[in-house]
């Protein structure tokens, strides 16, 4: 990587699950580095979500190298999820016009309940799954299925942990990794962050801050949602022989199923 930068570069691997982030410095400079990142990022920066894009560069194999700001901050804590802040981001994604049509322009199509079920499908054909737990959370995903399609699809980050939040040293805060992202019902990821850092007689409060009030509809269509990406992580620690984590979400998924079926 130090070659195409230049004299005087030092550059170093980010971490991540890719290996494709880097950091790079010279003198009192620092940016950090990714290797394709998401197509996108223009848009993401402009609009405040991600930090500040300085450059993008491709090399000669056809590979792009993007270069942003180096934000000397740090990640949302657990508990800091609940804040108003977070809810006027997620908001600010949800309604960017700008990044739906950006997705729409290069073929992203968009993640209905249908099309989430038919890929769990062929996962579990893929692993050779059989389990108990897991039949009971497909049968449910199918069974209402009709009840939970939504028309008003948005940009959805699909992996909200709050160690993908980061607020910098003016409390600017951003949401980054969008490697994962894709258009989709918005309870997508409300689902799996309310789910996951809101106690339940908060999430009224919480979603008033988003812009939305809770209702039978969207508190549904969260829960569908949250079955799903259950089942889909599952899967993901399975294929990589993380049996631990495998077992954590079959309870996980057994608890969300209780007084569903």
């Amino acid at each position: 990587m130090e070659h195409f930068l230049g004299d005087g570069w030092k550059v170093q691997p980010a971490g991540g699950a890719t290996g494709e982030a880097y950091i790079a410095q010279q003198g009192e400079q620092t940016v950090f580095l990714k290797r394709n990142s998401s197509p996108f990022l223009a848009v993401l920066s402009a609009e405040g979500i991600v930090p500040k894009l300085l450059w993008t560069k491709r090399l000669e194999n056809g590979d792009v190298v993007t270069a942003q700001r180096w934000v000397q901050g740090r990640e949302l804590k657990a508990v800091e999820m609940k804040e108003s802040r977070v809810a006027a981001l997620l908001a600010k994604i949800h309604g960017s016009s700008e990044l739906l049509d950006m997705f729409k322009r290069i073929g992203n199509e968009p993640l209905t309940p249908y099309v989430f079920v038919e890929n769990l499908r062929r996962q579990l054909q893929k692993n050779l799954i059989e389990n108990d737990i897991i039949e009971l959370g497909m049968n449910y995903l199918v069974e209402q299925l009709e009840r939970v399609l939504y028309e008003h699809v948005v940009v959805c980050h699909c992996d909200i942990n709050h160690n993908n939040w980061i607020l910098d040293e003016e409390e600017q805060l951003y949401l980054i990794d969008w490697d994962g992202a894709t258009v989709s019902d918005p309870a997508l990821d409300l689902g799996l962050l309310l789910y996951s850092y809101v106690p339940e007689e908060s999430w009224d409060d919480w979603l008033k801050q988003y812009g939305l009030d809770l209702g039978d509809s969207i508190q549904e269509r969260m829960h569908w949602y949250v079955v799903a990406q259950s089942i889909s992580s599952l899967l993901w620690h399975f294929e990589r022989r993380q049996y631990e984590q495998v077992e954590q979400l079959k309870d996980y998924i057994k608890s969300l199923l209780v007084n569903r079926l």
